[in-house]
């Protein structure tokens, strides 16, 4: 590399490589969270159908002989989450998928 002065100046540091180079390799590609747990923003909330579920008191071998738990899923099911395995029990169709 010549410089202004006339002089020829070898701008290479002390590892040999030039500093625009080092500049360039300092930038790094890709995710750093790649490969890593995903970490929740917020608490985790319970659904609709388990707080309906822990306000009726139902344990899980009730689910499908409750009348109360079976009028608010066939209210709430295209908008909720009911588990499918009550929906095929009770004979209901939902509309799209959530």
């Amino acid at each position: 590399m010549h410089c202004i002065g006339g002089s020829e100046k070898n701008a290479e540091d002390e590892s040999g490589r030039e500093p625009e180079a080092e500049i360039l390799m300092a930038k790094k590609r890709g995710n750093p969270n790649w490969g890593k747990p995903e970490t929740h923003s917020g608490p985790i909330t319970p659904t609709s159908f388990e707080e309906v579920v822990k306000k009726l008191r139902l344990a899980p071998a009730d689910y499908g002989t409750s009348l109360q738990l079976r009028e608010w899923a066939q209210k709430n099911k295209d908008q909720k989450y009911v588990p499918d395995d009550l929906l095929k029990l009770w004979g209901f169709e939902v509309k799209g998928d959530l």
